[in-house]
């Protein structure tokens, strides 16, 4: 069996206990890597340039740099990296924009 390279993600929320949780999942799974946090989209830019991720899990709604405009900022720089699109509430209109931006699907960050 040839070996992998883990997946390498960066967590993108204004949230510092959201990033710690899905921080923590992420550490005990091996086919993942954890390249870093970023606390809004101007900040996952900075990480992106720094430290490019395979995936973004990328919360939409923030102060700074809101999810949509990052992801599409992400997508035009990096088009190699994927984002999900992360967000506690069902907003249709919300989740449609980052779709559009770029975001290849979307997670609800209220169901388990």
């Amino acid at each position: 069996m040839a070996d992998t390279k883990p997946i390498r993600v960066l967590i993108v929320d204004d949230h510092p206990m959201v990033r710690k949780g899905l921080s923590s999942f992420l550490l005990v799974i091996d086919d993942l890597e954890l390249v870093g946090e970023a606390k809004d989209g101007l900040d996952a830019l900075r990480k992106c340039e720094h430290s490019p991720p395979d995936v973004v899990l990328m919360d939409l709604v923030m102060p700074v740099m809101d999810g949509p405009t990052a992801i599409r900022e992400i997508r035009e720089r990096w088009p190699e990296i994927q984002i999900i699109a992360l967000t506690s509430f069902q907003e249709e209109d919300l989740v449609h924009e980052a779709l559009r931006a770029g975001a290849i699907s979307y997670l609800l960050t209220d169901v388990s």
